[in-house]
């Protein structure tokens, strides 16, 4: 989907209007069309790649830099106790094209930790089960 179908391609090209608060040569962040709060912002990488698996390992660091610095600067910047970041990966992407959301957060501003229920393991066996299955594909 990169170049002409791509949004965030269409925005880092200029061919789409946004408000971009910070780019330089490998990164565009600008704030999202349809925000949580005020001062939500997407991080995304220039190459056009759809998720993190497929961002190349030298590109890695400088991205999340970038997003350290950003959950820095935006609560201080929209006057927020901090931030929540988040990726999501294939499902529940909007748009597939890397993109990182840093939002501004305060205490009791309705947002509910993570947007789904959260569950349980059955017992400790469960659980210890599923690490190692994530243990091993590592």
């Amino acid at each position: 989907m990169a170049g002409d179908d791509c949004v965030f391609c269409k925005i880092i090209a200029g061919d789409l209007a946004a408000s971009i608060v910070y780019e330089d040569a490998d990164h565009v962040a600008f704030l999202d069309a349809r925000p949580l709060f005020d001062g939500h912002t997407l991080l995304v990488p220039r190459t056009h790649v759809e998720t993190l698996a497929d961002l190349a390992p030298d590109a890695i660091a400088p991205f999340f830099t970038l997003t350290q610095r950003l959950s820095v600067a935006i609560p201080q910047a929209m006057d927020a106790a901090g931030t929540f970041v988040a990726m999501n990966n294939t499902v529940s992407q909007s748009v597939p094209h890397l993109h990182c959301h840093i939002v501004p957060r305060n205490f009791k501003d309705g947002l509910r930790g993570f947007f789904w229920p959260r569950t349980k393991y059955d017992d400790d066996a469960a659980r210890d089960a599923v690490a190692a299955k994530i243990a091993a594909a590592l």
